[in-house]
């Protein structure tokens, strides 16, 4: 007992000793970037644990992702950084940081992003970067680094996506850094392009694939489907009657009384300044529109690109709680895969907000929308957009407190901005959850195809609703296709996931995935991707993964085991079903009753 006692005790202290390190490391990089109180006003040196900081993320009294990005800080990058060893995202993006990158960066053992671009930094690139067993982005873009590219890198086994354009780097560039999925060096001094085989810009749509499926995929019918059949004829005939229009259908039973919220540091623009910005609001600034109003794309007098969403009939009550909500929400979330708010607008009759402007628009836009002339969402970047998007959901799930649920998780949502890094936006419809509260609500808001069935059914909504609706963005991500669709043929489901099961079914792997890929695709990609779909979407809430289960499982962890569980629980199922059958029925029906199943390798 006395031995048990005194392992409890050590175990004590080393988490309080983890704690107190982490919240000096985290003080000392504040001062170091020169962060004001205003910015950073609950960083204080006094307290115990750093895990209630705003903008730092803590899995467990351990940090892991510190997020910082466009503060406009101008000091320095501090060594101490190095003693966070736990960190797995670090994002100081967008500020005017000077000096270079300490060579105790090479720590960060768990760091699985580090994203410094659009800084001031100098110096060469530390070889100890390249000790980083885990690091999967690297951003240090638009800086003013100088020297070779370490050769070190070529160790960064898990690496898919590097940029360093725009520095003053030389010299060879380590031939591994070519096999990376995305990679850019233009806007350096290297040798590339002209000069060598390689190209300083990857070129990822040529990164083809076989097309052979060596994954069988098993699926189950679910009584949800049963309801979204119903709902899709009410859909196809309310269609009809509406000439059929494109557009998707959007639901918002109004209703519930949101608290006003104070604006914060947030800018406040003028009225004139946006009007200029949007050329009077020209219809062909347009980006988007919904039923809250449209998004227009304006230049401030800064030449900045922004994003003005300007709101229509203001003076309805749940007008102003989808303004009051987006703000609050958005100033509350901030994280590399989520948009942030740069400023709003409000006058008697007006209600805008102001984002930066996206310049590869939505995803959705890109899956179906492009131009001739435009290039094709390639395959890799739909699998960084589904990775992407599930760390974004992930930290409004798991790491808010509150935490918040989006409510309308769909390709259309979902941002790219120059790099083709995913952005979760529209947080109009989100929801702030106490969790000593209960999630039911007479409210069902989304739109149709995303809306998981239990909250269809009885308006139940949680952080499971999100999950189904990010399940059917990524069969959006496979095939191209809208979630609901009554233009296709009769043979045909109108939604998309009945549609999926049933090619997979008729095992014809292949025709679910997008034609406009033109093959460049891998087909065990493919599966993983609609695996995780498929488990995303399953009836029951409380059987789906949440997202830090769906991230690891993109990230090539417990996709295995999960699948094998529940293809064991499906046969479970169907062999309780058949005995049921035969119990009501007798054994010469039991032809009539057939398990849904893909014959294939798993």
């Amino acid at each position: 007992m006395k031995l048990f006692f005194t392992f409890i005790l050590l175990a004590y202290l080393d988490s309080y000793v983890t704690s107190d390190s982490q919240r000096d490391a985290l003080f000392d990089m504040k001062l170091s970037l020169n962060a004001s109180d205003n910015q950073l006003p609950n960083w204080k040196q006094n307290q115990v644990s750093p895990c209630t900081w705003n903008f730092v993320t803590c899995s467990g009294n351990v940090v892991t992702e510190v997020t910082l990005a466009s503060f406009g800080f101008t000091g320095t990058l501090s060594p101490r950084i190095g003693d966070l060893t736990y960190l797995q995202v670090l994002s100081l993006q967008n500020n005017n940081i000077t000096g270079g990158i300490p060579k105790e960066f090479g720590n960060l053992l768990s760091l699985t992003e580090l994203s410094l671009e659009n800084n001031r930094l100098t110096g060469q690139i530390p070889t100890s970067l390249g000790d980083l067993p885990k690091l999967q982005i690297l951003d240090l873009s638009k800086n003013n680094f100088s020297g070779s590219i370490p050769d070190s890198f070529s160790g960064l086994s898990k690496l898919n996506n590097i940029n360093l354009a725009f520095n003053n780097l030389a010299g060879q560039i380590p031939d591994r850094l070519f096999q990376v999925v995305k990679y850019n060096f233009s806007g350096n001094h290297l040798n590339c392009g002209e000069n060598s085989s390689n190209s300083c810009e990857s070129n990822v749509a040529d990164h083809g694939g076989t097309h052979k499926s060596k994954v069988g995929v098993v699926l189950g019918s679910t009584g949800g489907v049963i309801g979204f059949l119903t709902m899709g004829i009410l859909l196809l005939l309310w269609k009809r009657n509406r000439m059929h229009s494109k557009r998707e259908i959007f639901v918002d039973v109004p209703g519930e009384d949101d608290r006003k919220i104070a604006f914060g540091q947030l800018k406040r623009f003028a009225w004139r300044e946006l009007q200029i910005a949007t050329d009077d609001f020209n219809e062909r600034n347009v980006l988007g529109h919904g039923g809250f109003g449209k998004v227009y794309k304006g230049v401030l007098a800064d030449n900045r690109k922004v994003a003005v969403k300007r709101f229509t009939d203001v003076e309805s009550s749940g007008r102003e709680t989808t303004f009051l909500r987006e703000v609050e929400l958005i100033s509350v979330a901030v994280h590399r895969n989520l948009l942030r708010l740069i400023g709003f607008c409000t006058t008697p009759t007006e209600r805008l907000l102001v984002y930066p402007f996206m310049e590869n628009l939505s995803v959705a836009y890109r899956l179906r929308e492009f131009k001739p002339n435009e290039p094709v969402l390639d395959w890799a970047t739909r699998k960084l957009v589904a990775l992407g998007t599930a760390r974004g959901l992930e930290y409004l799930h798991e790491h808010c407190n509150p935490k918040i649920i989006h409510r309308d998780v769909k390709a259309a949502n979902v941002l790219l901005d120059e790099n083709f890094e995913a952005v979760v936006g529209d947080f109009g419809l989100a929801k702030l959850v106490d969790v000593k509260m209960t999630s039911v609500t007479t409210k069902v808001r989304g739109t149709m195809g995303h809306i998981a069935p239990e909250y269809l059914s009885t308006g139940k909504s949680s952080e499971k609703t999100d999950v189904f609706g990010y399940g059917i963005m990524l069969l959006e991500l496979v095939t191209g296709q809208r979630a609901i669709d009554i233009s296709r043929p009769e043979e045909d489901d109108v939604l998309l996931l009945d549609l999926v099961k049933k090619l997979l079914k008729e095992g014809r792997v292949e025709s679910i995935v997008d034609r406009n890929l033109s093959n460049n695709y891998e087909i065990e990609d493919v599966n993983t991707m609609i695996q995780i779909a498929l488990l995303c979407t399953q009836a029951s809430p409380e059987q789906r993964p949440t997202m830090s289960e769906v991230v690891r499982m993109l990230e090539g962890e417990g996709l295995a085991e999960r699948w094998e569980e529940w293809q064991h629980e499906f046969a479970r199922k169907q062999d309780h079903d058949r005995m049921q059958w035969r119990v009501n029925w007798g054994e010469d029906s039991m032809s009539h009753q057939e398990a849904i199943e893909l014959s294939g390798g798993r």
